[in-house]
């Protein structure tokens, strides 16, 4: 109800109740009870009257912002594509915020630019997804606006998957490098290799090359440190690899580097020196290849190890008048792979006395062994009890060319400087 002031006579004295002065107390009273039973006061009072801060902060709230929030694409959008259809922008005001989230929650990482124009993604988007974008923008006077959408990205027709090595969780030597053959030829290569991401512990600069355009291997400048632990992120899905061939793994994989090994077969000499961390733990006595058939000279990198196998000339070009192979071995033991095109350094239980006195091999290297393997006191045993996948053998002073850096996993004989570039 309104109340309207209360005139002088209460206060002075003679009202119509005897005219005798009201005490001080009961006139208190009354005057603190007057702005409670009239609804106004303080800052109502004030905002009503047209001064103090309530009118400016309720006209802040009801004036709409100026900013606009455009997002690309459209709400409810099909079909979008992977990569360069999504984009945020502002007018007339500033992004603050901008999160695009998956049915999953994942975000997408992006970046704000420095005037708060517009927002792109630093990454493509998976394929035959739903994302959801929230964006807030704010004009001038700090009002803010936002906007949200949601859209499916297109489902590929064909795709494209990696095949990797070393395998996940595994400890390997430390000559490996990390390496991604593709199912298709891939003509947009700076896509697909921005998409594989490695972070390692403690960290060292890896780089990636291309051995013509199916092949991705990753490697440091030098061998990598014992202990290392390498966290690879496959995140090809959505990647268009070539026109209208997008990628479908998702995938994480890490491996750890084991001890250093690194044996030095010296041709000449017709020894292996078997090193770690630089020293050497044994010297073995080997042949190599014959004279028309010497071992590649090199660094070259175990790739396989296998406890007894099949070797047969004809599968490496070697064979006789009737195309049948120069040789055909059905148990070489203790066999460990060096090149994509057969070179080995294995068990050899028919050599004789050739180790440590001459070549006698089609290319390979062979340590003394007996047959079937069962002896673990051959030099040929021990070697490839204490050998693992990644570690490294060098070959130095053969007649022959050094080996190519992509047969096998031997990018260590490219230059730093060429493996960049």
């Amino acid at each position: 109800m309104n109340v309207r002031p209360i005139s002088g006579a209460s206060v002075d004295a003679r009202g119509r109740r005897g005219g005798r002065r009201l005490p001080a107390l009961i006139l208190g009273a009354l005057l603190l009870a007057v702005p409670a039973c009239g609804g106004g006061g303080g800052s109502d009072s004030g905002a009503a009257s047209g001064g103090g801060k309530g009118e400016d902060s309720s006209r802040a709230q009801t004036e709409q912002s100026q900013a606009v929030v455009a997002i690309s694409p459209k709400d409810g959008a099909k079909s979008v594509d992977t990569s360069g259809a999504l984009k945020v922008s502002a007018g007339k005001g500033k992004l603050t915020q901008v999160e695009v989230k998956d049915t999953e929650g994942t975000e997408i990482a992006g970046e704000i630019t420095g005037d708060g124009a517009s927002w792109t993604p630093s990454t493509h988007l998976a394929a035959a997804t739903k994302y959801t974008v929230h964006a807030v923008a704010k004009d001038s006077e700090g009002r803010e606006a936002a906007e949200d959408s949601s859209f499916t990205t297109l489902t590929p027709e064909n795709t494209f998957t990696g095949s990797f090595t070393p395998e996940d969780g595994s400890k390997v030597g430390v000559g490996m490098s990390f390496s991604i053959r593709f199912t298709r030829g891939i003509t947009n290569p700076a896509d697909v290799e921005n998409a594989i991401s490695i972070k390692t512990e403690p960290a060292v600069d890896v780089e990636g090359h291309w051995f013509g355009n199916d092949r991705l291997d990753f490697r440091p400048e030098e061998y990598w440190k014992e202990g290392t632990k390498v966290s690879v992120d496959l995140n090809l899905d959505g990647v268009e690899g070539r026109d209208g061939v997008y990628g479908e793994q998702d995938k994480k994989v890490s491996f750890t580097i084991g001890r250093n090994q690194v044996s030095v077969v010296d041709v000449k000499k017709l020894t292996m020196k078997v090193m770690q961390d630089g020293k050497v733990v044994k010297t073995i006595p080997v042949t190599t290849g014959k004279p028309g058939m010497e071992t590649w000279n090199g660094q070259m990198v175990i790739t396989e190890r296998l406890a007894v196998t099949r070797m047969n000339g004809a599968t490496v070009g070697y064979t006789d008048a009737d195309g049948k192979g120069e040789y055909d071995i059905k148990d070489v033991p203790h066999a460990m792979r060096l090149t994509t095109s057969g070179t080995f350094i294995h068990g050899n239980y028919w050599g004789g006395g050739a180790f440590g006195n001459y070549n006698a091999s089609h290319g390979c290297i062979g340590l003394r062994d007996v047959r079937g393997g069962y002896d673990s006191g051959v030099p040929a045993a021990w070697f490839f009890n204490h050998s693992m996948v990644g570690d490294v053998v060098v070959v130095k002073n053969s007649n022959d060319a050094t080996v190519a850096p992509d047969n096998g996993l031997n990018g260590w004989n490219m230059s730093w400087e060429k493996w960049k570039a």
